[in-house]
């Protein structure tokens, strides 16, 4: 009895030492983050181009590295929900539940989950290569697409696998089809589809390895999907490599809005959570 006593004890503990650290780790990067580049944040580098000189402290702001972002993330999710929702259903209403193919599917995307982004890029790049294409906005989307569909289907496949099996045979029972079974099971994983999406945008505008071999860069907003774009990640990247201390300021800058962004997206997901919650049975 003492020694369950304290083994509760010794793991509460070590619970409340790990909540901790990671609340110790997370703010310490969003005020060492916020500290550095909250002062030099200003309207114009939000609302503004890259001007002359921009790079070795000239005037101008990354606007068009949030622009970049914006299409790629968009791009990438919209494509990859029209993917990853119907190999979902597939997987959980088709397929019955010990098929042996659905075993090979699901560890597939769990290989494809944990490849590194940039592995993606180097794919996406010879890909390109092979195909005469240039560094543009399109290969950027299709990269990121690669990356967060194998996300987008183990999150709402794990979600989908623990809807009662009753509630399908219920359905099949009363005479509905498939389709019909489909809208159920959309209702039961809406809170999933919600979760992953957030997941993935998070996952997508914080990619720099992928985009940066796919996308390429450039100080002008994308007016067509040939043309190559820019994104935070990389706007990041290559004002802290610079030797000045105003550009590296700036590159913080830009992470505070990339920080933001991520919070929000945060916040959201937890409000979205909670409100498709209710549907569940």
């Amino acid at each position: 009895m003492i020694r369950s006593v304290i083994e509760e004890k010794i793991a509460k503990l070590l619970m409340y030492l790990s909540a901790v650290l990671i609340l110790y780790f997370v703010l310490s990067v969003i005020f060492s983050v916020f500290s550095r580049g909250l002062p030099v944040l200003t309207w114009e580098m939000i609302t503004s181009t890259p001007g002359g000189g921009f790079y070795i402290g000239g005037k101008g702001g990354f606007l068009n590295a949030i622009m970049g972002s914006v299409y790629i993330v968009g791009g990438s999710t919209i494509i990859g929900l029209l993917i990853s929702i119907p190999v979902v259903f597939y997987l959980n209403v088709y397929l019955k539940p010990d098929s042996k193919f659905g075993s090979i599917a699901r560890l597939g995307y769990d290989m494809l989950f944990g490849i590194p982004s940039i592995v993606y890029g180097a794919f996406g790049f010879t890909i390109m290569v092979l195909l005469g294409l240039r560094a543009s906005l399109l290969g950027g989307i299709i990269v990121v697409t690669l990356l967060i569909i194998p996300i987008f289907i183990r999150s709402m496949d794990e979600v989908a696998k623990s809807i009662p099996k009753d509630l399908l045979e219920a359905s099949f029972s009363l005479g509905a089809t498939r389709w019909e079974t489909i809208g159920i099971v959309v209702r039961q994983i809406a809170p999933a589809i919600a979760t992953a999406t957030l997941l993935s945008i998070g996952r997508a505008i914080g990619d720099a390895a992928g985009v940066m071999f796919t996308a390429g860069f450039s100080d002008n907003i994308p007016d067509s999907l040939s043309r190559p774009a820019a994104t935070l990640p990389l706007s990041v990247f290559f004002q802290l490599s610079a030797p000045q201390q105003e550009v590296q300021d700036r590159a913080y800058a830009a992470a505070v809005v990339l920080t933001i962004i991520v919070l929000i997206l945060s916040l959201a997901g937890r409000f979205v959570l909670n409100r498709f919650s209710k549907n569940k049975i």
